[in-house]
């Protein structure tokens, strides 16, 4: 009897976890002629000030900026300006490497993105076509295609919603019914326990802690060299709130390779000796 194929999902933050620092400030904060320290301090005197949501209050000042510099601000300046990101060692193959070890497991490897940043940009990056969905923050495009208003802004707290998204199937973001509707566990296309969620910081640790605590597994990457970096991860280690800390290099045999492929393993276990003894 073939064996049955099951399904895992691994969400990935963006920023700092497969792209090093902002995505912003690649192209588009030196376009709009300031620099990264500037454009993020004003963001925080702006969202303390109107006591404002970060997310919400970066994406303004985005356009805000761009219009005072004359910069274009259509989708496909976006996109443009998500080219010029850049990825951590190993990226660009890591998707096909990790596929290719879940089929010799009998697993079906779906990738997610969950981050704060742009969504457009991140559709510009060479490794857009690798994931199922995509969430991250988007503009509203008036009738000439410009940006003129936040379609969605994902904060620390509303990364949540999207891996109970991907828990139940429910992808479009406009479905606010059926993502809530009552669903059992066992009727939910990819439950918990086959999830791995992969970010940076504190922006992820509601994320971390969800999956973790619903028997899935989180892992906390940190840049190579960077000063302080890995005590910030240990002590999420130390904490509770992660299973695995690994430098964000994701070339072959890496830590962070190697914790990810032991999961791919044991969820393949876990759905074999779930299904023993079934009738067919």
């Amino acid at each position: 009897m073939a064996k049955k194929t099951v399904t895992m999902a691994i969400a990935y933050d963006f920023d700092g976890t497969l792209a090093p620092g902002n995505m912003q400030e690649y192209d588009f904060v030196p376009k709009v002629g300031m620099t990264t320290k500037d454009f993020w301090n004003e963001t925080s005197a702006e969202t303390v000030k109107h006591n404002a949501d970060r997310i919400l209050i970066y994406m303004k000042q985005m356009l805000d900026k761009a219009q005072a510099a004359r910069v274009s601000v259509r989708r496909e300046d976006f996109v443009n300006y998500g080219k010029s990101v850049q990825l951590f060692a190993g990226v660009t193959d890591w998707f096909r490497r990790i596929n290719e070890y879940g089929k010799t497991k009998n697993v079906s490897v779906e990738h997610y993105i969950i981050s704060s940043g742009i969504k457009e940009m991140i559709e510009g990056t060479p490794i857009a076509d690798e994931f199922k969905a995509v969430y991250a923050s988007s503009f509203v495009y008036d009738h000439n295609g410009v940006a003129v208003w936040p379609a969605l802004a994902v904060n620390y707290t509303t990364k949540t919603q999207f891996l109970f998204r991907i828990n139940k199937g429910v992808f479009n973001v406009y479905d606010d019914h059926k993502v809530n509707e009552y669903l059992p566990q066992d009727e939910r296309p990819v439950p918990f326990e086959n999830m791995i969620f992969v970010g940076d910081g504190e922006t992820d640790i509601p994320c971390f802690r969800l999956v973790k605590e619903q028997g899935g597994h989180s892992i906390a990457v940190y840049p190579p060299k960077k000063k302080g970096a890995k005590t910030k991860t240990d002590k999420l280690i130390s904490e509770g709130r992660v299973n695995f800390a690994c430098i964000a290099d994701y070339s072959a045999g890496t830590d962070i390779e190697n914790a990810v492929k032991a999961v791919i393993d044991k969820v393949s276990a876990d759905s074999a000796l779930k299904h023993l003894g079934k009738i067919p």
